[in-house]
């Protein structure tokens, strides 16, 4: 398995579960839309998360929460471009960026993203030679179906080998445009056209995509399968989105991304302590 990734110059370790820290740039995200709109509130929330100890940020300017509008390409680029800048300069660690569109990617590497995280796995015109051409790393998301459609009704064969072959099959069209398996991640995409069963099928049996021989990121933090379980709106799911993410961990998830970062580190170091067999050192 991979142990690390060269994200444009900037190396993302992944020997240990890494968090990845959302930063919507939206007016209409599900959990955090319109927070972070501005640029000083945008680098407020990246400055928490560097000293919470997130491993990478991912920006995106475009909701793809159940039943969001598209935006232009234009409008994307407005939104995320003096972000992914502003991080870039300030911080040193990698940037992702989170976009389906050639364009945003041409300009958010341009910009200091090293990371390109697709929620529909390269499948827009252009967006598979964009990603070759610019040599960093690939994420691979399934989603069944558009945001704007995507929970009408989501049924599978079987949800685990469904996405399985789907994923492969962008892995094959991606190898076909010579981007190599060693810059390629896979996301199952929880909540992107699946049900809560779906959900809870799929990470009972995460374990069942490491033979496709990559790293998994998988998201989960905030999401209705959460305030399904546990009848919570959506900012009360901190509790759930922990849960979540060791399970996750446990499962062999290398990167998760979350909204909480500093709480979900926490997490993840007890989660380390007792699978590595470490003892926690008192710190006071």
């Amino acid at each position: 398995m991979i142990g690390s990734l060269d994200c444009n110059g900037r190396i993302l370790g992944l020997r240990e579960t890494a968090v990845m820290g959302v930063i919507n740039v939206t007016p209409d995200s599900f959990s955090d839309g319109g927070c972070f709109l501005s640029l000083e509130r945008a680098l407020n929330e990246a400055e928490a998360m560097v000293r919470g100890g997130a491993a990478i940020v991912d920006v995106g300017g475009e909701s793809t929460r159940p039943g969001a509008a598209g935006v232009s390409a234009a409008e994307e680029l407005d939104r995320v471009i003096p972000v992914i800048s502003a991080i870039a300069q300030r911080f040193d660690l990698p940037i992702s960026i989170d976009t389906s569109k050639p364009d945003v990617m041409r300009e958010a590497v341009a910009a200091g993203a090293g990371l390109i995280n697709d929620v529909r796995a390269l499948r827009d015109d252009g967006a598979v030679e964009a990603a070759a051409a610019l040599g960093v790393p690939v994420c691979l998301m399934h989603m069944q179906g558009e945001p704007r459609n995507m929970q009408a009704n989501p049924h599978y064969e079987d949800v685990v080998g469904d996405i399985k072959a789907f994923l492969q099959e962008r892995v094959d069209a991606c190898a076909a445009a010579g981007i190599g398996r060693d810059r390629l991640l896979l996301d199952p995409g929880f909540g992107f056209g699946k049900t809560l069963e779906h959900n809870l099928e799929l990470l009972r049996r995460l374990d069942e995509f490491h033979d496709m021989g990559f790293p998994l990121l998988v998201g989960m933090s905030r999401k209705a399968m959460i305030g399904a379980i546990l009848d919570r709106p959506v900012d009360r799911r901190l509790h759930g989105g922990l849960a979540l993410a060791v399970i996750a961990a446990w499962q062999g998830a290398s990167i998760v991304r979350v909204h909480d970062v500093a709480a979900t580190v926490d997490a993840l170091r007890v989660h380390d302590a007792v699978r590595d067999g470490q003892p926690v050192r008192p710190t006071g």
